[in-house]
């Protein structure tokens, strides 16, 4: 179960990156989202998906 988890997080990681940098935002602002997911995997890409995907756009 820990392991399906873990994929899933994995992959919507990196659906958060991908969303993030094909974005118009700024490169700083796409650099502090990024950092933000892969310090912080779940908070950030919850972060990103609910605030910064709003304002990336």
């Amino acid at each position: 179960m820990n392991t399906l988890l873990g994929l899933v997080v994995l992959v919507l990681d990196i659906f958060a990156i991908a969303d993030c940098l094909k974005s118009d935002a700024t490169t700083g602002k796409k650099l502090l989202w990024i950092l933000l997911v892969l310090i912080l995997p779940v908070l950030g890409m919850i972060l990103y998906f609910l605030l910064g995907k709003k304002k990336a756009a």
